[in-house]
């Protein structure tokens, strides 16, 4: 990246740059305050206390208590520990899980392992639009139902599903709800109090905190069981030493997000709006996958007729574009997009699309080079498929 002489980052769901503020504050904690949280001398107990700010800022961006933010190494884990935790919590209970097809496969991962453990898992499926139909959430508890689990927004369309309908489902049918908000906090209004939320994970680095690092709403009086055992950490849900450094990071990142989050949405949605509307006006064959008007600001993911994702995004990275074929947890793989597949039920289409997402720190000079370096390939790549 330090070679070319323009490097644009357009991949901001993937990963964030880590913000000054938190890069700063996180400093003392690396060489001066690095005593063990858990230790009670002095030197412990200042550690312990920039551990207790943490949470006090992390729960007071949701409305919530302290106590209901368990600390984790990032939203997989947040997710594994929801999942994991209430369906062995909740055995006596049920063994019936309901999530969608176009989760993370952070959760869709820990789902398919659940099954081989004796839960049964219902995958509903979403529109065309990328959204989640409530009722068919409602349609598919049972009995022995103990947990739904929706994502806030998809990772790779920016789609935002209707979080407050179905916590009111689940809060109806007596069914704990967990929301992975993974791409969605700092970037969004969530308070899960009022939207019947139970569980909701996070992680900062998507947020401009630090990779590593992440945390777990848990509602007061949610039955919850640990998977990492061994010492009496963060209430006993989450055994190990906590990363205090990237704790205090994450937090300081959480406050700014929160802090700046309307302004940011608004200049973020406009350069977003231009980027649609300069390719639109210029290329022909492009959909737009999932819902344009119910997403993050900041996050497009567009499919180009006769064009494969994989060669479009090798062209735009000559140009010192980064973008996206889809989840960067999957991107080693050879398989089309989970989510655009089931949206569209189009593997070709899936293989032919890009995600933009942009941030803060881009520019409208940023997203009109990227429509000519986009479109310049595109056009490109169909005349070479055509010879």
């Amino acid at each position: 990246m330090g070679n070319m002489k323009r490097t644009i980052y357009a991949d901001n769901a993937a990963t964030t740059k880590l913000c000054d503020e938190a890069y700063e504050a996180m400093q003392p904690y690396f060489k001066e305050i690095y005593a063990n949280p858990s230790q009670s001398y002095a030197a412990g107990t200042i550690a312990k206390r920039g551990l207790n700010d943490a949470r006090r800022v992390i729960a007071e961006s949701l409305s919530a208590y302290d106590r209901e933010i368990i600390f984790t190494s990032g939203g997989s884990e947040a997710d594994n520990l929801a999942l994991i935790g209430v369906t062995d919590a909740c055995r006596d209970k049920g063994r019936h899980l309901i999530t969608t097809d176009i989760e993370h496969k952070a959760v869709l991962e820990t789902a398919k392992y659940l099954e081989r453990n004796g839960v049964r898992v219902t995958y509903v499926h979403v529109g065309p639009d990328g959204r989640v139909n409530p009722e068919d959430i409602e349609r598919a508890i049972c009995d022995d139902t103990v947990l739904i689990s929706v994502m806030t927004a998809n990772n790779e369309t920016g789609t935002i599903q209707p979080i407050e309908e179905i916590g009111k489902i689940a809060k109806a049918h007596g069914v704990l709800f967990h929301t992975d908000a993974v791409q969605a906090y700092g970037k969004m209004e969530l308070n899960p109090d009022k939207m019947n939320i139970d569980l909701l994970s996070a992680s900062a680095h998507k947020f401009n905190g630090p990779r590593g690092t992440g945390f777990l709403y848990v509602k007061r009086g949610t039955p919850i069981g640990s998977f990492i055992h061994g010492g009496s950490q963060e209430y006993g849900l989450r055994a190990g030493t906590e990363n205090v450094p990237g704790i205090v990071g994450m937090a300081t990142a959480a406050k700014v997000s929160v802090d700046k989050m309307a302004e940011r949405a608004e200049y973020e949605d406009m350069l977003t709006k231009r980027l649609h509307d300069g390719v639109m006006k210029r290329l022909a064959g492009v959909n737009v996958n999932g819902n344009f008007e119910r997403r993050l600001p900041g996050v497009i993911n567009l499919s180009f007729a006769g064009v494969e994702g994989e060669s479009l995004l090798i062209a735009l990275d000559m140009k010192g574009i980064c973008v996206s074929t889809g989840s960067a947890c999957v991107m080693s793989t050879d398989s089309p997009s989970h989510v655009i597949t089931a949206i569209t039920g189009d593997e070709e289409r899936a293989r032919q699309s890009i995600r933009f997402s942009l941030s803060h720190e881009n520019t409208v000079e940023d997203v009109d080079y990227i429509i000519d370096a986009l479109c310049e390939s595109v056009e490109y790549l169909r005349r070479i498929r055509e010879q």
